[in-house]
């Protein structure tokens, strides 16, 4: 007989998810004035996507390397089947606390999609510019993905 513990760690049975799931995040300062991030997405457990990148270490930079290394996760994620640009990334002080807000262009053959996404952040920034990245585009990924999985 099956147990429950054993449908829920088996990645061949979970099913996969129509939205991908943020697992990681590290962000580091580097001596030379920039700065790297590394993402870690996943579809269901045992289908993990990592994305990196660098940039430059200003404040604006590392929300924009956070924001990319989001992207290139999702890119992997879809095996090239869209392409993602980030076309900017904003912290905006509001209600008393800071409301990340990221724009970015989605293009699957002849259409582009322009998705918008944000994430209230309380401390850490850099995170939250990733998880508005993934709340831009998992709307559009979950429509996407959904229907052709039905």
């Amino acid at each position: 007989m099956t147990t429950l513990n054993e449908i829920a760690t088996d990645s061949d049975v979970a099913p996969r998810r129509e939205r991908l799931r943020f697992v990681g995040f590290e962000f580091d300062q580097l001596p030379n004035s920039r700065c790297q991030a590394r993402v870690a997405l996943e579809w269901h457990p045992g289908a993990r996507f990592e994305g990196e990148s660098e940039g430059f270490g200003s404040d604006a930079g590392a929300l924009r390397c956070a924001a990319e290394a989001t992207l290139t996760a999702i890119e992997h994620a879809v095996d090239g089947s869209i392409s993602v640009e980030l076309l900017g990334v904003k912290s905006v002080r509001a209600f008393d606390t800071v409301v990340l807000i990221v724009s970015v262009l989605c293009r699957r053959g002849d259409k582009s999609y322009r998705v918008v996404g944000s994430f209230l952040a309380k401390t850490d920034l850099t995170r939250g510019a990733a998880v508005a990245v993934l709340n831009a585009t998992n709307r559009l990924l979950g429509n996407i993905f959904g229907r052709e999985t039905r």
